[in-house]
Formats: C-alpha cells, structure tokens, sequence
C-alpha cells in the first residue's frame, strides 16, 4: 500500500485517458471489454476506471494511476485483503513445485479433508475453478441421482450459472433451445407455499431445488427447514448455492449459520482470496455417483484440467486457516455493519432515509437508491457511483473483508457524504440531468444491448 491517504475531501478523480484508450482495444479483441459481465462499462459510470492493475488490503490503483479504497473486492471472492501474504506465500511454494500434474496432488486430499470438517452437508468434495462449474455439476447429479428432469430455482435470487438450465430462464436465453428452457421452474424466497404448488403441478418430475440461504433478505424463521423438509417429502435434492455466503456468513458457510443441512452444497469466492477454486460438497450417497466405486450409471460430473491445480488449492488452505485461526469472519460483520450503520445515518443526517437504505446482512450489505416516486432508480445509482469514485471510493457492491479498517470505513463515509448530497439534489429536482456524465448503467439480464 502507498503512503497516501484518502482525506475526506481530496480532489476529484477525473482523469481516465488510459483506461479508455485500453476500454477500445478492448470492445475490440473481446466480446463486451472483459470476461465478466458484471465488470463490463455497462455496470459502471462513464466516469470510471475501466482496467485496476494493482490491489492490496483493501485499496486498488487503475492504470491512470488512481487510487480508490474497494468494495468490490474482486467480485467478493477477496475476503482477507488483496496481496494477503500468508495466502501468497502458500501459494508460492506450490507454484515452485509445479502447479499441475498427471495424477492427483496430496493437496487436493488435505483441503478435501478440510471442508468436511468445516460443512455440515460435506462427506465428499469434488474441486473446480468457478461457481457455474459447481452449481451445473450439481443440478447433473440430482438429475442422476433422482432419475427426473426439472429443477426448481429461487426466483429472487441473481444469478447461478452461465449453463443452459439457469440462463436459459432468464432474459439472456438466446441460445438456448425451448427444450431446456421448460427444465426450469422457479418459486419464491420465503415462501415455502410456493414451492409445494410446484410440487404439485409437477409430481415426481423435480430433481432438485437450489437456492441461496441468503441474498438480498435473510431467510424467515424455519424457511429452509421447510425446504428442506419438502424437498425430503418429494424426493428432490436441496442444493444451497454458498458461492457468496460461504466462509462470509460463517466458517462452516451459511448453511452453519441458519442450521440447515442441504444435500449437495457449492462453494467458490471467497474460498481462495482470489485465486481460482470452487468445490461442490455434500451427502455421500450422492456425490459417489459422480465417482468410480458404485454399480450404478456413471455419471460424468466434473473433469477439469485445471480443478486440482495445487497453488489455488493451497490458497484457498491458508484462506480458509486464516479465516479461522484470527477470527476474520467476525471482522468481516464489524467491517460491513459499520459501513451500514454509517450510511444509513448520514443518508437520515441529509434527510434521504426514505430515499436512500443499506439493508441487507452486515457480512454483504448493499445500498438501494430510490426516486420520488418510490421505485428504485438506476440514473440515481449511477450518479452515486460516478460520484463516490470522483472522490476516491469504488463500491458497485459491498463485500466488506478482513482489510477493511475503522479507517477505510470512516473514509468511506467522508466520501459518502458530499457524494450523497449530489445524489439528494438530483432527487429533488428529479433528474439526474447536468449531474450524470454518459447514460445510467444497465440490468445485467436483458433481452438486448
């Protein structure tokens, strides 16, 4: 980290030449500027960074040289810190070996041996790179498991895979035959009703059920117990997407946390402070279809060169210690109920609290920004952001870590501040006309550009 400090009103971030310059080459040789869609320009202001080319702790530098405190970190997989050295250096020593080879790696047993001690769903665990990986292999093997189709996903919650059976119930179908479209149904987040209607309308054709424990709003009392205790009754496999709240929420994931044991669980994010690792986990009589010693039909699971690849899995070892042994979840609640509390008081202190909330779980807090007619407002947010980054802070979302201090939140907040006054006069005048330099960022699900 560089010596300097963010003061509560430094001058303004405005310059970004370079970033926009590589942004075109970019649109150029990739298919929407970066690999990721929610890092693309059109989830950002046009006043932003487009390329971060350094990070640690909690602070980033662009390729114009810029310095912001952030909250995005890195999607929410880096929950210690960027550049967190005991992660590194496990990392390191692996690389120094070599990084992947022809048969297995003691590593991939030891980290194994690791998340079934952690996860109450977890007698078995197979390793892959990223969350879809997961969650697709996971749906595969309910199908298997249970001999039927339909898979019933929560329909509040964002997102679970880039596979066929998620996009393809979403406005980004394109591509996606209607055969497999109709593989998907949906029900409500605390509204276990809704589920046995889809039960009903379909007997004895549902494999599984996934869902978030929590994403935007917590699980009521006994709600995923009673998921749970449905999917049981149907004979459906109960798949907990822990790809956010794992190792957020609590060390044994979130499934700890609500006291719920799902029958296959994923995991990703925040397992490895950055570095590449997810893990499907769950009941033993399960997960061994996707393995060599059963007499039933092979299932072809998950077979990746790169899943066993042996500094990640290390990372995602000495994450998982760290975590533990410093008590960093914890931090990670203080951290983002601080940011909470903060800004729901200066949005009070500026007469914006009908307009202006963070709600959420203090772990993955997040901020909604409303117009005068109550509805959430997409200009609205994007002047927030282009505004926070004018002055030094990234938030497209909150993922408070490890590295997040008193101080970094107390910067926070100065920005906040005058950024949230910009904010409170585009309201009262009802546009963002004049504020908002380029157009409002846009829904990452959408039926056209």
């Amino acid at each position: 980290m560089s010596d300097k400090k963010l003061s509560a009103d430094p001058p303004p971030i405005t310059n970004f030449e370079r970033s926009r310059a590589l942004a075109e080459r970019a649109h150029q040789l990739i298919p929407g500027g970066a690999h990721t869609y929610s890092k693309g320009d059109d989830q950002f202001p046009e006043l932003a960074p487009r390329f971060l080319v350094k990070g640690k702790g909690c602070r980033v530098w662009d390729c114009d040289g810029n310095e912001y405190i952030d909250w995005g970190m890195g999607l929410r997989s880096v929950v210690l810190g960027y550049g967190y050295e005991p992660v590194l250096a496990a990392a390191r020593a692996h690389l120094e070996d070599g990084s992947n080879f022809v048969r297995p790696h003691p590593i991939e047993v030891e980290l194994a041996e690791v998340l079934v001690e952690l996860i109450p769903c977890a007698q078995m665990v197979k390793f892959a790179k990223n969350g879809s990986d997961v969650t697709t292999a996971a749906v595969k093997l309910a199908r298997a498991f249970t001999g039927r189709d339909l898979v019933v996903r929560c329909q509040e919650h964002p997102f679970f895979s880039v596979d066929d059976w998620f996009i393809g119930d979403t406005p980004c179908s394109a591509g996606v035959p209607q055969a497999i479209r109709d593989l998907t149904k949906r029900f409500s987040f605390n509204n276990p009703a809704s589920l046995r209607q889809v039960f009903d309308q379909y007997p004895n054709q549902v494999a599984a059920v996934i869902t978030e424990a929590a994403a935007t709003e917590e699980p009521q009392p006994g709600f995923l117990q009673a998921v749970h205790q449905l999917c049981q009754e149907k004979g459906a496999v109960l798949i907990l997407d822990e790809i956010i709240t794992g190792f957020r929420w609590h060390l044994g994931g979130a499934q700890a946390y609500y006291g719920v044991t799902p029958d296959l669980a994923t995991f990703g994010k925040a397992i490895g402070n950055g570095f590449s690792v997810s893990a499907l986990v769950g009941r033993r009589d399960i997960m061994e279809r996707g393995g060599i010693r059963h007499p039933h039909e092979r299932v072809f699971l998950l077979s990746t060169t790169h899943g066993g690849e042996t500094h990640a899995l290390a990372a995602a070892k000495a994450t998982i210690r760290a975590l533990e042994q410093n008590d960093l979840v914890a931090h990670v609640w203080r951290a983002g109920r601080q940011l909470q509390d903060g800004i729901n008081a200066i949005a009070a202190e500026l007469g914006l609290a009908a307009f202006i909330e963070c709600r959420g779980v203090p772990c993955s807090p997040y901020i909604v920004i409303k117009d005068r007619e109550g509805q959430v407002s997409l200009p609205l947010r994007t002047l927030f952001l282009q505004e926070t980054i004018r002055r030094g802070v990234l938030i497209p979302f909150i993922a408070p870590s490890a590295a997040h201090s008193p101080e970094e939140v107390s910067l926070s907040l100065d920005a906040m501040r005058p950024a949230l006054k910009v904010v409170s006069s585009a309201i009262e005048r009802g546009t963002t006309e004049g504020l908002l330099v380029g157009g409002p960022v846009k829904p990452v699900f959408r039926r056209f550009n």
